[in-house]
C-alpha cells in the first residue's frame, strides 16, 4: 500500500542497506514516465512487479522487476483536459493501491478505476465526483486505502468551494458502500450528535451546520487529499480534512466545523467515532489533511498509550489517543511557529484543544483588503502532505519539514462552480534568521513534543521519508537529491537525480536483494513556479487573471511572486538547481 502500511509507519524491516555500507548505493536502472509534472507519491511493489503512476494523465506502467523494468502493461486514461485548470498545486497523484488482484487509481477526474494486476483491463469504474470535467472544481489527487472489503478514497478541490468527503467503494465491484461529508447535517456527515465526541464531549446536533453562516457549509471546503490510515484493533479509519472555502475568513464567521479536523470513523459504516479541530476557523489556510501515524503502547507520562501522531500544517505536532480522541501532546516542531502561543491542554478550560491566536497575526482581525505580515508558517504549512516516517527501534519520527512563512491579505470573492474561490493574496520567503534555508528535515519524540535533531536543507523538504531496520533514514530534496543520514541525522549519501524530489522513498526486496526507489519530477505546490510555467511574468498575469476575481495585483514583480498561491516567489530560487522531468531511479548496492 503506499503507506507501506496501515499505521503510516513507512518503517521497513529490511537490512541488507546499513549505515556501513549505504555509501556504496549505486543506481541500478531508470525509467522515464513520459510526463513533466509533479511526481508525488511512489511506486509500489507486488510480488515481482512493480506499479508506477504519473501525474495528469495518470499513466499507470506495470514494470518486470525481472527484466530491468520491461513494461508489462500501460493503463492511459482518457480525461477532460479541462481538469488539469482547476488543480489548483499541479497535476500531482499520490498514488495507486492493491487489493484483490486489482490496481486501485484515483484519476484527475475523480473516477476511480479499478485494474486487473495482471493485464492492466479495467474491473470497474466509477465516478467520486459529480462531474469529471472539472465543472464544479473536484479533483482526484490523493492515493486511495483499501481497507478490507473496501476502498478508501477523498476529494480535492477546496479552492474552489468544493464541500469535502469521504467515501468508502465496495472492492469487488465498486459499488458506494458509505459517503460522509465534512460539513452539513449530521445524516450527511455520519455523526451521532450523542455517540460522536470532540476531546471527549458529545458534539450535539448538526455541528458541521451551526458552526457555519446560512448556508455557507455547501461551498464550505474540508476536502480530504491526504492519507489515510487504519487501526484493525478498533476498526477505526482515521483522516484529515483540509482548509474551509474562502480563504478570506472575515466571509465565514464561526468554527467552519469539520475543517481542519481529524476524522476517526468506523471502517464498514462510515460513522464518526470521534473529531477534533485543530484550527477552528481557519485564517491561513493550514489543511489538516497530513498522515496519522499510529503506534501502539506509547510511554506517555509513564502509562502506555495506543496513540495517534499528526504533524499539521499548522505547525503543531499532536499525538491523541486514537481510541478516545483524547488531546495528550500539541507542541510546535518549528520554533520560528508564530499564529499562535499554544493549544490549551486543561479540560476543565473553556479554551481546551484550541490554539491561542496571536492578535498580530489575525486575518480575521486585520481584516480584510489588510496585509498581515510576517506569519509563519506559511500556507504550506511546517509540513505539507510529504509523509513522515517511524521508527519503532528508536522510537522517533523523521519529518520533512517546511521553514517558510508568509504575507496573507484577505479580500472579498463570490462563488461561482468551477471558478477559484481563494480570496486572498499571498507571498511566501524563508524564515527570518534562518539563513535562508527553507526547510529542515527533523526527529520527533512525539510523547515530550521535541525536537531531538534537525537538519538544515536550502529549501523545504517535500518528499516522503523512509526509516529502515539498517539505520537508515532516506528521503529527498527539491533540487533532487536523495539523502540518507544516520539516526543521529548525519549525511551518509547522496545522489541527485534528474530533477527536483516531491515523491517518497520507497524500498522493496527482489531476488534476494534490496533496493530503493524514489520518483523524480519537480512540481507540486513548491514547484508549481516550474511545473506550471508561472515563472513567466505572462503566465503568471494568466493565473491571477483566473483567480482573482479583478482584483489588481501590483506590478510586474509581485504578479509573479503571489502566483501559485504565493509558492512561485517563495521558490523561485528551484529553477537554478533543478528542471523538470518524470523518472523513476532505482538503486542498489553493488554486486
Amino acid at each position: 500500500m503506499p503507506t507501506g502500511d496501515y499505521a503510516n509507519h513507512r518503517f521497513s524491516k529490511l537490512n541488507q542497506i546499513t549505515k556501513d555500507n549505504v555509501k556504496d548505493l549505486q543506481v541500478k536502472w531508470t525509467f522515464s514516465t513520459g510526463v513533466l509534472r509533479g511526481h508525488e507519491g511512489g511506486p509500489l511493489v507486488i510480488g515481482d512487479v512493480m506499479y508506477v503512476h504519473t501525474p495528469f494523465p495518470n499513466i499507470v506502467y506495470a514494470l518486470d522487476l525481472n527484466n530491468d523494468g520491461k513494461i508489462l502493461w500501460k493503463y492511459e486514461p482518457r480525461q477532460d483536459p479541462n481538469v488539469i485548470a482547476i488543480m489548483c498545486c499541479d497535476t500531482v497523484n499520490r498514488g495507486v493501491a492493491y487489493g484483490d488482484g486489482k490496481i486501485i487509481l484515483n484519476q484527475a477526474d475523480t473516477t476511480v478505476v479499478a485494474l486487473d494486476a495482471k493485464t492492466g483491463e479495467v474491473v470497474w469504474s466509477t465516478k467520486n465526483g459529480d462531474m469529471t470535467d472539472g465543472g464544479k472544481g473536484e479533483s482526484g489527487t490523493a492515493a486511495p486505502m483499501v481497507v478490507k472489503d473496501k476502498v478508501v478514497i477523498g476529494v480535492s478541490g477546496a479552492e474552489y468551494g468544493v464541500r469535502g468527503w469521504t467515501a468508502a467503494y465496495n472492492l469487488k465491484d465498486g459499488s458506494l458502500a458509505w459517503k460522509a461529508y465534512s460539513t452539513g447535517p449530521d445524516a450527511e456527515t455520519l455523526i451521532d450528535p450523542e455517540k460522536t465526541t470532540h476531546l471527549g464531549k458529545p458534539v450535539g446536533p448538526d455541528s458541521g451546520l451551526n458552526t457555519w453562516e446560512g448556508e455557507q457549509w455547501k461551498t464550505g471546503g474540508g476536502t480530504t487529499w491526504g492519507w489515510f490510515s487504519y487501526d484493525p484493533k478498533t476498526n477505526l479509519v482515521f483522516y484529515g480534512t483540509g482548509n474551509p472555502s474562502t480563504w478570506n475568513p472575515v466571509q465565514r464567521p464561526g468554527d467552519n466545523r469539520w475543517s481542519m479536523t481529524l476524522m476517526a470513523r468506523d471502517a464498514d459504516t462510515g460513522m464518526a467515532k470521534w473529531l477534533y479541530q485543530m484550527t477552528p476557523h481557519d485564517e491561513w489556510d493550514y489543511d489538516g489533511v497530513n498522515e496519522n501515524i499510529l503506534v501502539d503502547a506509547m510511554q506517555i507520562n509513564g502509562q502506555p498509550r495506543d496513540v495517534l501522531v499528526h504533524f499539521d500544517r499548522n505547525g503543531f505536532a499532536y499525538t491523541l489517543d486514537r481510541t478516545t480522541g483524547e488531546l495528550l501532546v500539541a507542541k510546535k516542531y518549528d520554533p520560528k511557529v508564530n499564529w499562535a502561543t499554544e493549544v490549551v491542554m486543561d479540560p476543565s478550560s473553556d479554551q481546551y484543544g484550541r490554539p491561542q491566536v496571536v492578535a498580530q497575526y489575525s486575518t480575521q482581525q486585520n481584516g480584510e483588503d489588510v496585509n498581515t505580515t510576517g506569519v509563519c508558517p506559511a500556507a504550506l504549512g511546517t509540513k505539507d502532505q510529504q509523509p513522515a516516517a517511524y521508527s519503532p527501534k528508536t522510537g522517533l519520527f523523521y519529518v520533512p519539514t517546511n521553514h517558510v512563512c508568509m504575507d496573507y491579505e484577505p479580500y472579498r470573492v463570490s462563488y461561482t462552480a468551477g471558478q477559484p474561490y481563494v480570496g486572498a493574496t499571498v507571498s511566501m520567503y524563508p524564515a527570518p534568521g534562518s539563513h535562508g534555508g527553507m526547510g529542515n528535515f527533523i526527529a520527533w519524540d512525539a510523547a515530550k513534543g521535541e525536537i531531538v535533531w534537525s537538519v538544515p536543507e536550502q529549501f523545504s523538504v517535500w518528499s516522503g521519508a523512509l526509516a529502515t531496520e539498517g539505520d537508515v533514514v532516506f528521503y529527498g530534496t527539491l533540487e533532487g537529491y536523495i539523502k540518507a543520514v544516520d539516526l543521529d541525522g548525519k549525511e551518509l549519501y547522496k545522489f541527485k537525480t534528474p530533477s527536483g524530489i516531491i515523491g517518497n522513498i520507497n524500498t522493496f526486496e527482489h531476488g534476494g536483494k534490496q533496493y530503493i526507489a524514489v520518483l523524480s519530477g519537480v512540481g507540486g505546490w513548491a514547484g508549481i513556479g516550474l511545473a506550471g510555467g508561472l515563472l513567466s511574468p505572462e503566465n503568471a498575469a494568466a493565473w491571477h487573471t483566473a483567480v482573482d476575481q479583478g482584483r489588481e495585483q501590483g506590478d510586474e514583480a509581485q504578479v509573479v511572486g503571489t502566483a501559485g498561491l504565493g509558492a512561485v516567489g517563495g521558490y523561485a530560487a528551484l529553477a537554478d538547481y533543478t528542471t523538470l522531468g518524470g523518472q523513476l531511479t532505482v538503486f542498489g548496492l553493488p554486486d
